[in-house]
């Protein structure tokens, strides 16, 4: 699969490095949020470097759901358990769970299908920001904080009709966000398509940190830094 780069493993677990960790948020997932600079105070795992790697591991189902408890650290030691169970978490040195996972139905583990779902899926999770999250913050008055932007992958759920698809591509569909003070719950749905055929559909959840009061100037210049990084960014 395509990801052999990106992590290190041994007897002992599985080990991400922030470089390994970067290099997967910017080159696979076109994620370019600060928080996956391998010198942020605090840096962490990208969320779909995790759901990658489980997929990989125990396959695509018919149904399943992650949850991130918390953030993944520099260098932190995960342990993928061994196990047929509809329920499962990854840990890290401490036992502290850090992902939970549960699925149902059918499940194959064909190579192909499971790296096409992965990528499809991460590209489309990667165009959070500034396309989808800019529009909706405005929509509510809000931005996000310029001087600590913090947007948290809080969790993901796919349903599939079938597993007997290949190619698939994710569309838009329906997306909230729902304000709360300083924080924001994002709802980013999506449908699964294969062969001109919708196969599926899902949604993922995000935490939007210490937001403000909408300023036009202030949104517009955010998003230039971050398109700019992107668009100077070379690949290692």
């Amino acid at each position: 699969m395509f990801l052999q780069s990106f992590y290190q493993e041994s007897a002992e677990g599985v080990r991400i490095t922030p470089e390994q960790a970067s290099r997967f948020a910017k080159e696979i997932a076109g994620d370019f949020n600060p928080i996956h600079d391998p010198s942020a105070k605090r840096f962490c795992v990208p969320g779909d470097l995790l759901f990658s790697l489980v997929l990989a591991r125990y396959g695509l189902s018919m149904g399943m759901c992650f949850t991130f408890s918390g953030m993944v650290g520099a260098d932190a030691l995960l342990q993928f358990p061994a196990t047929e169970a509809a329920k499962f978490a990854v840990t890290d040195e401490r036992e502290r769970v850090c992902l939970s996972v549960e699925r149902e139905g059918e499940t194959r583990r064909d190579a192909d299908l499971v790296a096409a779902m992965a990528r499809s899926y991460v590209a489309f999770s990667g165009q959070n920001f500034p396309h989808v999250l800019v529009p909706l913050l405005r929509d509510q008055g809000v931005m996000i904080n310029p001087e600590r932007p913090l947007v948290i992958y809080e969790s993901m759920s796919v349903r599939l009709d079938h597993l007997d698809f290949a190619d698939p591509e994710l569309e838009h569909a329906a997306h909230r966000l729902e304000v709360n003070g300083k924080r924001g719950d994002v709802r980013l749905a999506f449908n699964i398509r294969a062969n001109g055929k919708q196969v599926g559909q899902g949604f993922k959840k995000l935490v939007v940190s210490g937001l403000k009061p909408f300023d036009a100037e202030v949104t517009e210049q955010l998003v230039s830094n971050y398109l700019g990084n992107k668009a100077s960014y070379q690949p290692s």
